[in-house]
């Protein structure tokens, strides 16, 4: 069974199982909902909308909401001296279908689960890592002045005002290694 739905000014043909990827829609990250704008709902028997067709649903997961790549947008008018130049990213909402009901009450469902990504989620934990690495090789580049280059980081990374869990982390060790190489020093000096 297959229906033909439409959001956002677009008709989508799907199944259940598919992945569509659809202009934004105002749903949360996870949320199942149902459309109810069926053009036409096909398979064994085969139900046409004038517009729409009553009695029949979608239900969908959202399973991602991001943005698109960047599109250059690029105006010129010749012999006038006009360009413009412009980039544009659409932001879409993907979304797993997961069951298809036709106006006499059959039921298409698939036991796929949907594949959830926060795309937000994971780029704030790449851009914590990448800090947390910044940290750490700033350290580890200036192992003879020690404590000083660790706070002048830190204060760096604190007007920032991210990753202060990862950058504890690091800061700990770092100043644990200081102190382990000032203690070396002081007992090679004395002997």
């Amino acid at each position: 069974m297959y229906a033909i739905i439409r959001t956002g000014g677009k008709q989508y043909k799907v199944q259940a199982g598919d992945v569509v990827q659809v202009d934004k829609l105002d749903q949360k990250l996870g949320a199942e909902f149902e459309i109810n704008d069926i053009l036409m709902v096909g398979g064994e028997s085969t139900h046409v909308g004038q517009p729409l067709v009553k009695g029949a649903k979608v239900t969908v997961v959202v399973t991602k909401q991001a943005k698109d790549k960047k599109k250059i947008v690029f105006k010129k008018k010749r012999r006038q001296g006009y360009r413009k130049f412009a980039t544009h990213r659409q932001e879409f909402t993907e979304l797993f279908v997961k069951a298809i009901t036709s106006p006499d009450g059959k039921v298409e469902k698939t036991e796929i689960t949907p594949n959830v990504v926060d795309v937000d989620g994971k780029r704030a934990e790449a851009k914590d890592a990448r800090i947390a690495a910044r940290v750490e090789r700033a350290a580890n580049k200036s192992k003879s002045k020690g404590e000083e280059v660790v706070t002048k980081v830190v204060k760096k990374v604190a007007k920032k005002k991210v990753a202060k869990k990862a950058v504890k982390k690091t800061v700990k060790k770092v100043t644990k290694k200081v102190a382990v190489k000032k203690a070396v020093k002081k007992t090679s000096k004395k002997a």
